[in-house]
């Protein structure tokens, strides 16, 4: 079985060149379900229902997000659609849900979404603690666990790999918008990438305006940021999982 994970939306022009590329990707590397991270798609910051929707007519199986849940009112109106999955760390109480269990080629797939506490701006609980809790609560119930970490801090998103090293099927990185080229099988059998990247504007910094970013970094003066125009990559990573043991065999990146 082969479960694709695309890279944060930035946009407008990030969520076209998703639509352009999927029909395509999912032939040639034969994919059996899909994942995407949708916090950045409303021009940068949360989701609208209008993007949500755009995105269900892909026939995507997941929708994460992050530190940009919040970004738009609109998504208290589809918050809790089975297919959209917030950070799990988020305190308790807070709507919506953090992983939900879908089923695919008589396959139970989990798929958690956490965020990070290193460099986020975000009052979340802990992650580690949060994440072992569901994998506990679920494991026995699933027969895939697939873990999308929205965090900042490499080191963070290495460490929870190794914590959850031979716990869940694969745990890859979200946020940074630029993907590593680490991805490995860890020793128990986890699939493993610090950051599979973004999908949006090529020339950018991580798919901001660059005339934007960099008078920021100048001046240290405050500046809105906008999403950059122009040719887009689509970043995305394959997990091929043996069916026999439900382990990943390999990782494929998608850079195009």
């Amino acid at each position: 079985m082969k479960i694709l994970a695309v890279g944060d939306l930035i946009g407008s022009s990030g969520l076209k060149e998703l639509k352009k590329q999927l029909i395509n990707i999912k032939q040639k590397e034969e994919i059996d379900f899909t994942i995407v991270n949708a916090e950045n798609v409303a021009e940068g910051m949360g989701i609208t229902k209008q993007n949500f929707d755009d995105i269900l007519d892909l026939n995507m199986d997941v929708i994460t997000m992050g530190n940009h849940t919040w970004g738009k009112k609109d998504i208290f109106k589809f918050i809790d659609h089975p297919k959209l999955i917030r950070p799990a760390n988020y305190p308790k109480g807070v709507v919506g849900k953090g992983y939900n269990i879908f089923t695919c080629q008589n396959k139970k797939i989990a798929v958690i979404n956490l965020i990070g506490r290193v460099d986020i701006n975000v009052l979340s609980e802990n992650p580690f603690i949060i994440v072992e809790e569901i994998v506990e609560k679920i494991q026995k119930d699933v027969d895939m666990i697939f873990v999308d970490f929205h965090a900042e801090a490499t080191a963070e998103k290495i460490a929870m790999g190794y914590f959850l090293d031979g716990k869940v099927t694969a745990l890859y990185g979200t946020h940074t918008h630029v993907q590593t080229a680490d991805e490995k099988i860890l020793p128990k059998g986890t699939g493993y990438i610090t950051d599979i990247g973004m999908t949006g504007p090529k020339y950018s910094v991580i798919g901001m305006d660059i005339e934007a970013s960099l008078k920021r970094f100048k001046t240290t003066l405050p500046e809105r940021y906008k999403i950059a125009t122009g040719e887009c990559i689509l970043n995305a990573v394959v997990f091929d999982v043996d069916e026999s043991n439900n382990k990943v065999k390999s990782i494929k990146r998608l850079y195009r």
